[in-house]
């Protein structure tokens, strides 16, 4: 099959609901959906004009991994990531849904993302020299940039709409968004899925730093619901080479970052074309994830 891009997808024979930054979510049923992880990218909150080859695969395919290894703690939405097995009306977009696609049952998302912080790192590190806090936590004086912190810490933020940014809250003002019993639930879920990834990656040499989980109701159950665990919602570093008291290189859009920082970007689109050689190895840190975490090859 010739390799494809995608940078947006048109299934017209489906209700578009959304198109964020990397995924395009269509109605399929009254309780199913289509969800295509493309190949957008998207920095400091900016769509940038062209793809990363394959990074829509990369990042289907580690959150199914992901899901399956946690299943016994979460359930999840996943109803298939198999073409073959979607409606008639989609097969006809197989170069577009194949690897990169899943049909899941629909759900409604719990209004706070859950982030769990494993490492004193990015925001977290800048509310910590301003107040000696994360999100409400008093910390230990003398932590170093980037050092791992003695207990993972559930750090919750409000939701925020494309374009905008997500603002960190408080444990208590979760628990008043959610009340205190699914709260409690979804901190426990939260948790037990970072320690369970951290010390699976950790021996595949990466520190996973930081990440941010979505979880639904379907049914009066608790599911996890979007994307796991990926180099797009989560901070990996590699471990070869870790050093607390400064900023680590990561499994992303590390390239992309330094690139637009070299050309002065203004972190407002339009942003500009990515070069070829920029883009080669953005792609190739995130294929380098994904070898590294599920010891496979992707998938077409």
């Amino acid at each position: 099959m010739a390799k494809t891009n995608v940078i947006e997808t048109d299934i017209k024979e489906l209700k578009l609901l959304s198109r964020g930054k990397v995924r395009d979510i269509y109605e399929v049923d009254s309780d199913k959906l289509l969800i295509v992880t493309t190949d957008r990218i998207s920095a400091y909150d900016v769509i940038m004009p062209n793809p990363i080859g394959d990074k829509g695969k990369i990042l289907n395919q580690i959150t199914l991994f992901w899901m399956d290894m946690m299943k016994d703690i979460v359930p999840n939405h996943l109803i298939s990531s198999k073409v073959e097995d979607y409606p008639e009306v989609l097969q006809k977009y197989r170069d577009q849904l194949e690897g990169r696609s899943v049909i899941v049952r629909k759900a409604d998302p719990l209004p706070i993302e859950c982030i769990v912080r494993g490492y004193i790192t990015g925001s977290g590190w800048k509310d910590y020299l301003k107040t000696g806090e994360v999100c409400g936590h008093r910390l230990p004086e003398g932590l170093k940039e980037s050092e791992m912190l003695e207990q993972p810490l559930f750090t919750p933020s409000t939701k925020a709409d494309l374009g905008e940014h997500d603002e960190n809250i408080t444990v208590e003002k979760a628990m008043e968004m959610l009340g205190p019993d699914l709260l409690e639930k979804v901190q426990d879920v939260t948790l037990s899925i970072y320690k369970r990834a951290r010390d699976y990656a950790r021996e595949r040499g990466i520190l996973i730093a930081d990440t941010k989980f979505e979880f639904g109701m379907v049914d009066g159950e608790l599911i996890i619901i979007d994307e796991v665990l990926t180099p797009d919602s989560s901070r990996f570093w590699p471990m070869d080479g870790y050093e607390p008291g400064k900023s680590q290189p990561s499994f992303d859009k590390q390239f992309l970052r330094d690139w637009l920082t070299d050309i002065n970007f203004n972190k407002m689109p339009p942003a500009p074309e990515i070069p070829e050689d920029i883009a080669s190895k953005t792609r190739e840190k995130y294929l380098e994830a994904y070898k590294l975490l599920t010891g496979s090859e992707l998938d077409a």
